[in-house]
C-alpha cells in the first residue's frame, strides 16, 4: 500500500508550533505518514521533513515583505514543484494567507484536497478573499469562536476546533484565582515579540517605560521573554542602554512566565491569548512601518487590534498602537491596572471568560480527524 503523504505549510513561529501539535496528532491517529513542507524547528522535531525554513520568510507589516520577496518566490516555486512531483494526498495550510492561498490554487488544479487550519483574518480586513477560499479550500478548521459563523454565512465547509493553545503547555496551566499584586513589588513581564524587527521596535519603549515604573514604584521585578527565534545577543544589547535594578531575561515558555507575572506588556498577537489563558492582565502594543500602518488603517475593519479584546468583544486590555506606544503611555496604562484592586480583579474575571470561549483541549486531534476524512482513510476515534 502506498504511504500516505501530506504537504504542510506554516509561515511563522506560531504556525510552526501549532503545526507540530498537528503532526503528532496525525501520527497518533493514522500511524505511518510522510509529512513534509515548510515550517520550523517545532514541526521538524515532531517528525515533519522541513524542506523550507519558515524563519527565513517571517516579517511584520506589509512593506516589510518587500525585502524578502526573492526568498518568498523561491519558496513558492519549490512548493509548487513539490505538489506536482509528490502529488500528496492532502495539503494542509496553516495561517500565512497571502502565500498559502496562492499555493491552494495550484493544489486545486492538481486535484489535491486542501485543508486550511487557522483562518486568515478575513473578518478584520479584505473579507472578499472568502471567495478564493470557497473555490480553493475543501475545509476550514477555525480556532476563534466567531469565525465559524462567518464561513457558514459564505457557504464554506468549516469546523470550529477550539484554540490550539489549549493543547499546549500554556493550556495545561490551571487558571489561578485572581491574586492582587503587591503594589510595592509587582512582577511585570515584557514580551516584545518573536521577530527581530518587533523586538528592536518595541523593547526600547518597554524598557524606558520600565524605568519610569521603577522610579514610581521602587522595587519592581521585570522579566523579559526571549523567543527561540531571536538572536541571543539582541535583547542584552538593547537592555544595556536601559539599566534596571531587578530584571532577568527568560527563554522559558511564556506560560511559565505569565504564571509568575502580575502584569504583562506584550506585542500584539497570539501571545495575548496565552496571557488570557494564564489569567494575566496585559497591555497590548503594536508597531509597524509608517506605510504599513497607513495601509492597514485603510483596510482593517475591526474595532480592536488585540485578539483577547476581539474575543471578549470589548476592550479588557489597553491597546497602544503605533505613535501611542510611548514609555509614558505604557507606564500610565500599567499603573492604572496594578494600582486599582477592583479594576485588576475585574480584568482577571473577564480574562477567565475569554479562556472559556477558546474552547476545550483537543484542537489538534479534531483537525487530524478532518485531515484523515479528506484523505479518505481510517482513523482512530
Amino acid at each position: 500500500m502506498k504511504l500516505k503523504s501530506i504537504v504542510m505549510v506554516a509561515g511563522e513561529a506560531s504556525g510552526d508550533l501549532h503545526g507540530s501539535h498537528l503532526v503528532y496528532a496525525l501520527q497518533e491517529q493514522h500511524g505511518s505518514l510522510y509529512i513534509c513542507g515548510m515550517g520550523g524547528r517545532s514541526m521538524q522535531a515532531a517528525g515533519a521533513d522541513i524542506l523550507i525554513d519558515a524563519d527565513q520568510l517571517a516579517v511584520v507589516g506589509i512593506t516589510e515583505v518587500l525585502a524578502k520577496v526573492p526568498r518568498v518566490f523561491r519558496a513558492m516555486a519549490r512548493l509548487k514543484n513539490l505538489l506536482s512531483d509528490l502529488r500528496p494526498d492532502l495539503l494542509i495550510l496553516i495561517d500565512y494567507p497571502e502565500f498559502n492561498l496562492h499555493l491552494a490554487a495550484r493544489a486545486k488544479k492538481l486535484g489535491i484536497p486542501v485543508l486550511y487550519y487557522i483562518s486568515p483574518q478575513l473578518w478584520a480586513w479584505r473579507s472578499g478573499r472568502v471567495r478564493k477560499i470557497r473555490k480553493r479550500v475543501d475545509h476550514m478548521a477555525v480556532i476563534l469562536p466567531f469565525e465559524e459563523a462567518f464561513y457558514r454565512q459564505h457557504n464554506v465547509p468549516v469546523s470550529f476546533v477550539g484554540h490550539p493553545l489549549m493543547d499546549s503547555e500554556t493550556g495545561r496551566i490551571p487558571l489561578p484565582a485572581p491574586s492582587l499584586p503587591d503594589i510595592q513589588s509587582p512582577v511585570i513581564g515584557l514580551l516584545p515579540g518573536s521577530r527581530a524587527g518587533e523586538v528592536s521596535s518595541l523593547l526600547p519603549v518597554m524598557l524606558a517605560a520600565a524605568q519610569l515604573m521603577e522610579n514610581r514604584l521602587g522595587k519592581v521585578c521585570f522579566v523579559i521573554s526571549s523567543a527561540p527565534s531571536i538572536n541571543r545577543s539582541l535583547i542584552p544589547s538593547i537592555l544595556e542602554k536601559y539599566p534596571l535594578s531587578h530584571v532577568e531575561i527568560s527563554s522559558k515558555p511564556v506560560g511559565e512566565l505569565f504564571s509568575k507575572c502580575h502584569l504583562a506588556i506584550v506585542a500584539s498577537g497570539t501571545v495575548t491569548l496565552e496571557a488570557a489563558i494564564c489569567g494575566t492582565p496585559m497591555i497590548v502594543t503594536y508597531v509597524v512601518s509608517p506605510l504599513s500602518y497607513r495601509i492597514g488603517r485603510a483596510l482593517i475593519q475591526v474595532e480592536h487590534i488585540g485578539l483577547v479584546n476581539l474575543i471578549a468583544q470589548k476592550r479588557i486590555a489597553p491597546e497602544l498602537v503605533q505613535h501611542q506606544v510611548t514609555a509614558q503611555a505604557v507606564c500610565e496604562s500599567a499603573w492604572e491596572i496594578i494600582s486599582n484592586p477592583d479594576k485588576y480583579q475585574q480584568v482577571c474575571r473577564e480574562l477567565a471568560v475569554v479562556r472559556e470561549r477558546l474552547g476545550k483541549r483537543g484542537a489538534s486531534r479534531k483537525v487530524a480527524k478532518i485531515a484523515c476524512n479528506l484523505m479518505g482513510c481510517r482513523h482512530d476515534s
